[in-house]
């Protein structure tokens, strides 16, 4: 029961990065202080794909994932998200980017 309650706090705060970064990359790209059709849609496709993952047990980061669930329209959509707002997340989310750069890089 601990775990399953694990793995969901691990998805939720999977979701929120996702969030913060489609909300920086809307916001520098497109100019808007509410997130466009586009990037909202984006969002509720990356949020349902996080439910839907069949790895939510031992779940990484999408990228490092062996299963690619995107469709190729939104895989690339997604990327250019992260390519752009990554960075910036040093910046904005500061805590979120250090462990994300722990986990991808230093742990495997």
């Amino acid at each position: 029961m601990a775990e399953k309650k694990h793995n969901n706090r691990r998805v939720e705060q999977e979701k929120k990065i996702v969030g913060d970064m489609i909300t920086i990359y809307c916001r520098k790209t497109h100019h808007n202080k509410e997130l466009c059709p586009q990037c909202k849609a984006l969002m509720e496709y990356a949020f349902r794909r996080s439910d839907l993952c069949p790895y939510k047990d031992n779940k990484t980061f999408c990228s490092q994932c062996k299963t690619h669930c995107y469709s190729t329209k939104m895989r690339e959509q997604i990327r250019q998200v992260m390519r752009f707002s990554g960075p910036r997340m040093l910046f904005h989310h500061p805590i979120a980017a250090l462990r994300h750069l722990y986990y991808s890089k230093i742990k495997n």
